[in-house]
């Protein structure tokens, strides 16, 4: 989007998001000299919000106090596992599917946060610590995929049909009984 469209679009809604923002100072960042246009957009930009006619929405922060508990959890246990067995976990695999099974916790000030923290302690800490351990045990159980792994492509009818066959070929080679040969006889 360029400038010009960004600061229309600022005024029309009476906002400057961060999103807005951050394309407006990536094109000033990349762009070796801008044009006049794009100058009187900007001068239009800033006059609009030293007037209060565009709100420039701030950024805010969230924390998700649910990812801090199950990372820590998920740390002690994944180094307690791979110093004990020969075996590497994916943490990042392990803290999201945990995530993916507990509810978000968001705060948006550090006192928020720690409310969250100690709500989460006395509630949810054997849900949290189930999950994670589901998790590694999930983790844990996942078959090895190979390097020639491939998916099966959405395509036509026919395509499909091939590729099916192709895999079966490669996967099931034994699974087809071969031809049986007729014995030749003379007469």
């Amino acid at each position: 989007m360029s400038i010009e469209k960004i600061v229309e679009q600022a005024l029309q809604d009476g906002y400057l998001t961060p999103a807005m923002e951050a394309e407006v100072g990536r094109i000033c960042d990349t762009a070796s000299e801008l044009s006049i246009e794009e100058y009187m957009a900007l001068d239009r930009l800033m006059g609009a919000l030293l007037t209060g006619e565009v709100v420039a929405v701030p950024r805010k922060q969230f924390i998700n106090v649910m990812e801090e508990l199950v990372l820590t959890d998920a740390i002690a246990r994944v180094a307690e596992i791979e110093a004990s067995n020969d075996c590497t976990l994916d943490l990042g695999d392990v803290a999201a599917y945990a995530l993916n099974r507990l509810p978000p916790l968001y705060a948006t000030t550090e006192e928020g946060a720690n409310y969250q923290r100690e709500k989460a302690r006395e509630e949810l800490s054997n849900l949290i610590a189930d999950q994670v351990q589901d998790a590694i045990a999930c983790n844990l159980n996942r078959p090895d995929f190979f390097p020639e792994r491939q998916t099966i492509k959405k395509t036509s009818g026919d395509d499909v049909l091939s590729q099916v066959s192709s895999l079966l070929k490669d996967h099931a080679y034994k699974f087809e009984p071969k031809p049986e040969e007729t014995p030749v006889t003379s007469g």
